[in-house]
């Protein structure tokens, strides 16, 4: 499969790129970024050649691997996604969910695949213990924080991020907690939300198993402060996300890419992707009073 790359930041030469050029099922075609020298320098990188037009490069491909801030990537994959691209994305799937629904209606309409790259989802250790506990059902209530420290004074490669700066962990991080509940406790059917100190928001949710849930999320913790904690409590009694069992990023990344090339749907497809926007739009509109 023919891929390429759009976006030239942290992410993308992290992840995207190492995964990309190492995968024996893919020909990373090229790389196309907002800043043309920053294209180059990731081309560079990865052994392929830069783009200057984002067309050009969706024309010579069979799929684009998307590595750009929500805002810029909906339009670019719905565009794709018109052209008969198959999507690799990466969350969240859009800043609006117009966005997102532009995306999944251009999906639905060319029949392509997508794959949106939820971290947890595709590594190997953490995506099983996220099916084990889904498995097991049972489960009356859960929590998801995610205490991120990318604001918050350490040397995060994040930290030059407008669109995380803007939208804060509510988007940033909201996703990774909700791909992890959405699939153990059932769909979101109400939220509440309030405001902490800094950009930092909790989630009240409601599943439509009758379960509930909260989430804190931000991207402003203390780098002493910063971690991940996930936990249900039900008819098994209590159970945690164990502590650093996730692998390397680009060991995840390519295990999405095997999911789009394998051409089997995935449950973290760009509907799903739509669900999560839903999800934090409402959230969004209750921190705001919109």
């Amino acid at each position: 499969m023919r891929v390429g790359l759009f976006g030239t930041g942290p992410w993308a030469r992290l992840a995207h790129g190492p995964a990309l050029a190492a995968h024996p099922g893919v020909d990373l075609a090229g790389v196309w970024g907002r800043r043309p020298q920053a294209a180059a320098e990731v081309a560079a990188l990865f052994g392929t050649r830069p783009y200057a037009d984002a067309d050009a490069l969706i024309a010579d491909v069979d799929a684009v691997a998307v590595a750009l801030p929500p805002a810029f990537q909906a339009p670019l994959a719905a565009r794709a996604a018109r052209a008969g691209r198959h999507l690799l994305l990466d969350k969240p799937l859009a800043a609006t969910v117009e966005g997102a629904r532009e995306v999944v209606d251009a999906v639905e309409e060319s029949g392509v695949r997508s794959v949106v790259f939820f971290t947890l989802r595709f590594d190997s250790a953490s995506a099983e213990w996220i099916g084990r506990q889904a498995a097991a059902g049972g489960w009356s209530t859960g929590r998801a924080d995610w205490y991120g420290a990318v604001f918050g004074g350490g040397d995060s490669p994040f930290a030059d991020s407008p669109w995380r700066r803007e939208k804060g962990g509510l988007w940033d991080v909201g996703p990774h907690a909700l791909s992890v509940l959405l699939p153990v406790l059932g769909d979101v059917t109400a939220v509440t939300a309030a405001r902490g100190p800094g950009d930092l928001v909790h989630l009240a949710l409601r599943h439509d198993s009758g379960a509930s849930s909260t989430a804190v999320l931000t991207l402003t913790a203390p780098p002493a402060a910063a971690g991940v904690s996930v936990e249900f409590r039900g008819t098994h009694g209590v159970v945690a996300y164990p502590e650093d069992i996730a692998g390397p990023a680009t060991d995840a990344f390519a295990r999405a890419v095997d999911a789009l090339t394998g051409g089997e749907p995935h449950p973290c497809d760009a509907r799903f992707g739509l669900r999560v926007t839903e999800i934090l739009a409402t959230a969004e509109e209750l921190l705001t009073g919109v």
